[in-house]
């Protein structure tokens, strides 16, 4: 297995657990939703540690003081369509300033190779922190397009954050974007013949949204 400081595998026991009440097939959508949400949120706290901070001056009901506070264009959250829209409002209860961007991408079934088919960057993306999101990282497929994507829109300081991962889709992603750091709220043991995550939760765009 690739190994590099860029790439962040979660062990905290909160994650852990809300991912293994995803992965039971139980689970109802609204359950599934609340948690993917969570999950997102516990991430982006770790994801987000280095963001830029300034000393602002405000007055408090004692008196005047300078104390930190974010700088610059802050963030840009981009979600590869649809799944990845579960994970957005997690981040947004953390940064909720953030601009929204949105990638669609869909996988062809035969193929399995990744079909884009919409990208809608918030301005100025080169000044901005980027967060691309998706709960999976299967074949890397998606992932790696949705990124070289916002690289040709001028993307430059990008994080990658997913709640699941295969092995193959991990080496991939890394491989080709080595700069872009990774956050995997758990690894799993490898793809199937139809390049599902095993042993997964199944399709989670499914899931968060009640459709098969």
């Amino acid at each position: 297995m690739i190994k590099s400081d860029n790439i962040v595998i979660f062990e905290h026991p909160l994650i852990q657990h809300k991912i293994s009440l995803l992965r039971d097939k139980a689970t109802g959508t609204n359950e599934f939703r609340k948690l993917v949400d969570e999950i997102a949120m516990l991430e982006g706290f770790e994801a987000l540690s280095d963001l830029p901070v300034e000393d602002v001056e405000i007055e408090t009901p004692i008196e005047k003081c300078m104390t930190p506070m974010i700088s610059g264009r802050k963030l840009a959250v981009v979600p590869i369509l649809r799944a990845g829209l579960g994970m957005v409002s997690g981040i947004l209860a953390l940064v909720p300033n953030a601009k929204v961007g949105h990638i669609g991408m869909y996988r062809d079934e035969e193929t399995h190779q990744p079909q884009e088919y919409y990208c809608k960057l918030p301005n100025p993306i080169e000044e901005r922190l980027i967060v691309v999101c998706d709960p999976m990282l299967a074949t890397g497929g998606s992932a790696v397009d949705a990124i070289d994507q916002i690289k040709k829109h001028g993307g430059k300081n990008i994080k990658f954050m997913c709640i699941i991962a295969a092995p193959e889709g991990l080496e991939k992603l890394h491989k080709a974007h080595p700069d872009v750091q990774i956050y995997v709220g758990h690894l799993d043991r490898q793809l199937n013949e139809d390049a599902y995550i095993c042993p997964g939760l199944g399709d989670a765009g499914d899931r968060i949204f009640g459709t098969k």
